[in-house]
């Protein structure tokens, strides 16, 4: 057994392409999931393969009264909550000028990216300081630091996820709780087709421009990575690239 083994993790957006790598690699850690996803099917057929290690919990995390919740929906045999990961996110509408997209699509991004990991780090931090022990993992972007055309909903929300976890490491500093930022670049996950609202074409095209990416594993393990450190060493940013970009 590990010092890690047994450590409850909160996952959002757990039922995507990421959140799947990453709910495996904590798993292999031997840590149990509160798996976290707003699509109900593929969460309980992601947790139908995982046993009694996962714990399944039907949330949209733009929904304000539903994360308010959270910490009452998971029961006591899966607390304390020592991890919290806010994976969950979307760029649905994306990829499109300013002035052209949706306001509603802007407007819904920034709420799922940003409020809505704010919100769900809201619910879940009391407890954590209240043990004064824990660790926040915030997924943001190389959008987060870097200009990308065409995507000013998506980076603005990853820049206010960036500055949000600089602020709370700070806030945090005289406690014993670690606050990490993983800024990962191109990675093939399933974002892009919902970018795209299911079209597959454009999904190819998009990824066909790059010679390479990353894939979700390489991201799960540098989470895995950042919570195995020891106590006193905190991974306060991490920026993940393929190889062929800069």
């Amino acid at each position: 057994m590990t010092e890690q083994s047994g450590q409850t993790v909160v996952l959002t957006g757990a039922a995507g392409g990421m959140g799947r790598a990453i709910t495996k690699a904590l798993l292999e850690s031997g840590r149990r999931v509160v798996l976290v996803d707003r699509d109900a099917k593929a969460l309980q057929e992601l947790a139908a393969t995982a046993g009694d290690a996962v714990l399944p919990i039907q949330l949209d995390i733009s929904d304000a009264k539903a994360v308010d919740g959270l910490p009452d929906a998971i029961p006591g045999h899966f607390k304390p909550v020592e991890i919290l990961i806010n994976n969950a996110g979307h760029d649905i509408g994306g990829r499109t000028r300013f002035d052209i997209g949706s306001a509603d699509d802007w407007s819904n991004i920034i709420q799922t990216n940003l409020i809505g990991l704010m919100r769900v780090t809201r619910a879940i931090l009391p407890g954590m300081i209240q043990r004064n022990a824990g660790h926040v993992v915030n997924i943001s972007s190389i959008n987060a630091v870097r200009i990308v055309p065409d995507m000013a909903a998506y980076s603005t929300s990853k820049a206010g996820v960036h500055m949000f976890t600089e602020t709370l490491r700070g806030e945090l500093a005289e406690t014993a709780i670690r606050v990490t930022e993983l800024q990962p670049g191109l990675t093939r996950t399933n974002i892009i087709l919902t970018r795209y609202r299911g079209d597959t074409r454009k999904e190819k095209d998009y990824f066909d421009q790059f010679r390479m990416a990353l894939e979700p594993a390489d991201i799960a393990r540098s989470i895995i990575f950042a919570l195995d450190q020891p106590p006193h060493v905190q991974i306060a940013e991490m920026m993940i690239l393929p190889v062929n970009r800069y």
